[in-house]
């Protein structure tokens, strides 16, 4: 400034002039700066989904690397590579995920970016404890019902006791079946992939997030896979989430049977006020029905686009 004032004194020319120069001249240098590192983080920027962040409508198309890096950073919510990379160790230090979970931590922390912002457009009262497991039981009668009809009515539900649902098409490198998370210490997020694409898969990784978000510490992030991991908390939310959707005594009374038909499948199902695709699922997990029986009793989904 002093500089621009002593111009204006000798050459005329207004000192808010000279500072637009310089602030100008600033600006290109570390744009030249950023296309620079942009080169020099090619390797990087290759490992994102680029094609399917454009195709999804979360960033435009690049062209130069700069642009490629540009896109990233404002996607997520950071202003240099340095940001990225501080935020993203963060997140992993809180992982919790099967051993046998293999998956890349650059894509998973994409799919983990669009739940963000998907949940943005909810809108989430106070999370309540109580409130939220009095909306699982009302979502487990859901389960009978389309998933078209089914999810929007799931999501308000969450939505009313301070949980957003988030449901995310999996992506390439990425085979999360479902995320709990707390974005604050009233807010919580599930996000789900469905990418069985089959309702056993999906309400039960509903409800498996849920019991992440009922029984388990706010500072973790969990990701879970199919087989859901053997750890405690990851045997935990598989309990209360096999119990919440079928109470623990009718399951052992009718698991005993020694035949299974789609007749009798039905009936209990009926019973219990679930999907018969749920009964079916629980069968094959637990090694008494083979995986190719009764899967025409499932429910099978389709994303809109396909």
């Amino acid at each position: 400034p002093r500089t621009a004032i002593e111009f204006e004194r000798v050459l005329g020319l207004d000192a808010g002039i000279w500072l637009g120069i310089d602030s100008d001249y600033q600006v290109f240098k570390q744009r030249e700066a950023e296309a620079e590192s942009a080169r020099a983080l090619s390797v990087w920027m290759q490992r994102f989904p680029i094609a399917e962040l454009v195709t999804r409508g979360y960033i435009e198309q690049p062209g130069s690397d700069g642009e490629v890096l540009a896109a990233l950073l404002k996607f997520f919510g950071v202003g240099s590579y340095e940001a990225w990379k501080a935020q993203a160790a963060r997140v992993q230090v809180s992982f919790r995920h099967s051993p046998s979970f293999e998956s890349d931590d650059v894509v998973l922390s994409t799919w983990l970016r669009i739940g963000e912002l998907e949940a943005r457009q909810q809108k989430c009262a106070p999370y309540n404890k109580a409130r939220f497991g009095q909306a699982m039981r009302s979502i487990r009668a859901l389960t009978t019902q389309p998933i078209e009809a089914a999810l929007p009515r799931a999501k308000k539900l969450c939505n009313e006791a301070g949980v957003a649902l988030a449901v995310v098409r999996p992506l390439p490198k990425a085979p999360v079946s479902g995320a709990a998370r707390w974005q604050s210490t009233d807010r919580a997020l599930i996000q789900l992939s469905a990418r069985h694409r089959s309702d056993d898969h999906f309400w039960l990784s509903l409800f498996h997030e849920s019991g992440h978000i009922l029984l388990h510490s706010k500072k973790l992030v969990f990701l879970d896979s199919a087989d859901n991991g053997t750890e405690e908390l990851e045997l935990e939310a598989n309990q209360w989430a096999a119990n919440a959707l079928i109470k623990r005594s009718a399951w052992r009374a009718f698991a005993a049977g020694e035949t299974h038909t789609a007749s009798s499948v039905r009936h209990f199902a009926r019973q219990q006020g679930i999907a018969p695709g749920i009964v079916v699922g629980r069968l094959q997990h637990e090694g008494v029905l083979p995986y190719n029986q009764l899967n025409r009793l499932k429910a099978r989904f389709r994303w809109v686009e396909d």
